[in-house]
């Protein structure tokens, strides 16, 4: 079983809100109006999704700092290091999640396929802990090639030796996710926890709102063709 990191493993919207809280704290101090700190918090997020998968994230600080004048403003060539820097340990796992993956791992090998920047994801894998966990963790910038692309699906499969019919890969994202792994043949289970509708063409192979609900698709007959 093959998953994705971000808002799959790992709460990337949690995360951005401890970076908010961060940049609140060193850049603009106390922010008393609750009302003001929810705008620029809602700011703060589009303009990261705006860059969401981009390894350079200059553009999102400057761009709120525009808009929301600080305090103290951080140099434009420091931004990416407070990025880097900081961004990785506002990430935490939950413990459910573990113990399904201790569960699935059992049985089957597991793997992580995401995107990104090497050095920030491989900084939110080792602070999480989750290396501990997979037999193998693909990057994209590390290998050349991202979701949607089903060459960076078959590099996961060649590495775990394994056929596209025996696996499944978990993640949020219908396009990069579902529809690449598609594109490789593997099945694709759409993390949907907010219960978004699908508005687009591609049909997953399952959906589930809960990680609970992975354990539902492996039987002891499963687990035997899964190995």
């Amino acid at each position: 079983m093959i998953f994705d990191l971000d808002d799959t493993l790992l709460d990337r919207d949690k995360a951005v809100d401890k970076l908010f809280s961060i940049i609140l704290d060193k850049c603009y101090g106390d922010v008393k109006q609750h009302s003001v700190k929810n705008e620029m918090l809602q700011k703060f997020k589009e303009y990261d999704k705006r860059s969401y998968g981009y390894s350079d994230k200059v553009k999102v600080l400057e761009s709120f700092f525009d808009e929301f004048p600080p305090k103290y403003r951080l140099p434009s060539n420091d931004i990416q290091d407070f990025w880097n820097n900081n961004f990785p340990h506002c990430f935490s796992i939950d413990q459910n999640t573990i113990n399904i993956i201790n569960t699935i791992k059992k049985h089957v090998k597991v793997a992580i396929i995401t995107n990104g920047s090497t050095q920030r994801q491989k900084a939110k894998i080792m602070n999480t802990n989750l290396n501990s966990f997979f037999d193998i963790i693909i990057i994209s910038e590390e290998v050349g090639f991202s979701k949607p692309d089903k060459r960076i699906f078959e590099l996961a499969l060649n590495k775990l030796n394994v056929q596209p019919e025996t696996v499944l890969f978990v993640g949020d994202d219908l396009e990069r996710d579902i529809g690449g792994c598609q594109n490789a043949n593997i099945k694709g289970i759409w993390f949907n926890p907010y219960m978004i509708k699908n508005d687009t063409e591609i049909k997953p192979y399952a959906e589930i709102n809960s990680f609970d609900k992975l354990l539902s698709y492996f039987t002891y007959s499963a687990f035997s063709l899964f190995r």
